[in-house]
């Protein structure tokens, strides 16, 4: 079988593309090589190692076959997705399961053999007339406990070049490990193209996830959410691993709090869409490692984080120079971004929604030629771009880039944080009693309001517990089992917060300020450090006036009033008991054999509620604590 399909790929391939692919020691990998080189039938093959000229090869074909063009500032470019092709495709995105098997209803699942051989019809020839790009990468740094070798197959070099930005080159590190390389597969295909070069048969777009063989597919679709392999398709191997092994792959960004005498102090955070994740992150005189997906594991009894990539895959509308002044400054520098589905000038420079200025009057965009006014077939006004347009580029551009990025040892994890939109439960910043505690009534009850602007209809709230049911290939059970058991080995658990920046008055004003997140980290990095006391309400520890008093003196130079901080750190009785409930009806009715573990947990704190409800009223403000 082995000397077959060196034979096989000696034909395909050019001399130099099989003594680079022969140079890595892995018969299962030449064999997976070969069967889709064979299956999907490209023109060409290109075996990229990881080479500045490879690299360079791979950008330049982006612009030679038309997916990227040229903008005027050095190094920027443009792509353009079909236009009902801009965004996860949720319905055709699915995990394949065997007969017989059964995930919960908010998982999206396909029957294994049945998918597999869909897929597998479709991508038949799919390749034909193209050249496919066989990239290695590696999920989380090299040469590392974290590593996970990841092998993609394309025939877009808009893909190629993306996932170069986006993550570490791997080609080494599938070296390295040779037949000991426990990998992820990625075969994806943007299929037939139309003249602007995005994907033509939008009907056919399947992206399918197979567990069992650590295998994604992809086939045609542009968008970076439906092909990038590597980010939350391939995030759903990595829960599924996890899951077995004993360590935790989330959808959390990874940052460091600064405290005294030049401390650090590092957080995770999951946040769910327009929730504020990205404005954390950014958080100045803060540092980033990363914006999206960590991997945490249990080292020596410390939980160490990654971040899984190294590049940033974000939205960019509403990016202006006073909000997002970091990611501004980079977006207008002659770095190596994509930009995707904004709008182009004639003069080549991007606008996009929310920038700074008046919208230009005409340009190319996502829908092609646009002028102020444009309409689809529908009559709806074409936006300049597209309310998903993003831009992709390397965290290493950044100013507030923390030197740990790359540190094959993780970092030292001080606390978690869930946060999501809402408007009248949640104080702005809450401590859980304990690990359990916290991820039950923070993380496994995590909801986020919808907005106006996205869904059309505002406040309602959808569970996404941990930020993460979007990605689960697993059981919700055993997703949140996989949680608990973590904490059981932690020597010193970090600690958990409840975060919520969108707490509104009874006449729907907010009740914070955008820049206030800044303090409640700040006093969140001393709790971790235990140098400063909370008040312990029903549902966790939060502030004392006096802390935070001395910290918006300090951090934003504002003078906080007791009035301010009666009203954020009030606790709504009958608000947290209502959510008690709506999170027990969703596992009730939603979840297959939700855990024991948190029912229990939800009416102990039910039953502090109301115990403080018979006290002090429906509404507690902190100096009756």
């Amino acid at each position: 079988m082995e000397q077959e399909t060196k034979d096989f790929l000696k034909q395909r391939l050019t001399d130099e593309g099989f003594n680079r692919l022969m140079k890595i020691d892995n018969p299962a990998l030449h064999q997976f090589v070969a069967k889709y080189i064979e299956h999907c039938n490209p023109d060409k093959v290109f075996v990229c190692t990881d080479a500045a000229e490879d690299i360079k090869y791979v950008r330049e074909a982006a612009l030679r076959n038309g997916e990227e063009k040229a903008l005027a500032t050095p190094g920027q470019t443009v792509h353009f997705d079909n236009y009902y092709d801009q965004a996860r495709d949720k319905q055709h995105t699915l995990i394949l399961i065997p007969k017989g098997e059964e995930l919960d209803k908010a998982i999206k699942t396909g029957d294994r053999d049945e998918c597999l051989k869909e897929i597998h019809n479709i991508m038949k020839d799919i390749m034909k007339g193209k050249e496919m790009y066989i990239r290695f990468f590696c999920l989380g740094p090299t040469n590392s406990e974290f590593s996970i070798p990841s092998l993609q197959l394309t025939d877009s070099a808009y893909v190629a070049h993306s996932l170069d930005i986006l993550y570490r080159q791997g080609y080494e590190e599938f070296v390295r490990q040779g037949r000991n390389a426990r990998f992820f597969k990625v075969v994806h295909s943007a299929g037939e193209l139309d003249e602007r070069k995005t994907s033509k048969n939008l009907d056919k777009r399947r992206i399918y996830i197979d567990i069992k063989e650590d295998t994604v597919y992809s086939a045609n679709t542009q968008y970076g959410g439906n092909t990038l392999g590597l980010k939350k398709l391939s995030m759903r191997l990595a829960i599924h691993r996890g899951s077995k092994e004993g360590w935790l792959t989330e959808h959390m960004l990874v940052m460091a709090i600064h405290g005294p005498n030049d401390r650090k102090t590092y957080f995770t955070g999951a946040f769910p869409s327009l929730c504020g994740k990205t404005s954390t992150a950014m958080l100045d005189n803060e540092t980033i490692v990363g914006d999206d997906i960590a991997y945490l594991r249990n080292k020596d009894g410390q939980v160490r984080a990654v971040n899984v990539e190294k590049g940033m895959f974000g939205i960019i509308m509403g990016i202006n120079s006073k909000d997002d002044p970091i990611i501004w400054e980079v977006l207008h520098s002659p770095a190596e971004i994509i930009f995707s589905n904004v709008l182009v000038t004639p003069d080549k420079k991007v606008h996009w929604i929310g920038k700074d200025g008046e919208v230009p009057a005409e340009g190319e965009n996502h829908s092609g030629k646009w002028f102020k006014g444009k309409k689809d077939d529908q009559g709806n006004e074409i936006t300049c771009s597209h309310r998903n347009a993003r831009f992709t580029v390397s965290l290493e551009n950044f100013k507030n880039l923390d030197p740990t990025l790359h540190n094959p040892e993780g970092v030292a994890v001080g606390a978690i944080v869930y946060g999501g939109r809402d408007s009248d439960t949640w104080v702005p910043i809450e401590q859980s009693f304990d690990w359990t505690h916290g991820i039950i009534t923070k993380g496994a009850s995590l909801e986020s309001e919808t907005t106006a602007a996205t869904l059309g209809k505002e406040g309602v709230r959808k569970f996404n517990l941990m930020s993460n049911l979007d990605f689960l290939p697993i059981r919700i059970n055993k997703y949140i089992q996989a949680n608990l058991d973590f904490g059981k080995g932690l020597e010193k658990p970090p600690l958990i917060f409840g975060v919520n920046y969108f707490l509104k008055d009874k006449d729907g004003n907010f009740l914070n300020a955008k820049t206030d997140k800044k303090v409640w980290y700040k006093w969140a990095e001393l709790r971790v450090h235990n140098e400063v006391e909370a008040i312990k309400t029903p549902t966790g520890w939060i502030p004392k006036y006096e802390d935070l008093k001395r910290l918006f003196k300090e951090v934003l130079n504002k003078e906080y009033s007791l009035e301010d901080y009666k009203k954020q750190f009030m606790i709504r009785i009958p608000e947290n008991l209502a959510k008690i409930e709506r999170i027990k009806e969703v596992y009730k009715t939603q979840v297959i054999d939700p855990p024991n573990i948190l029912f229990e947990e939800l009416d102990k704190q039910k039953q502090r509620l109301l115990d403080a409800q018979e006290k002090y009223g429906d509404y507690i403000t902190p100096d009756k604590l």
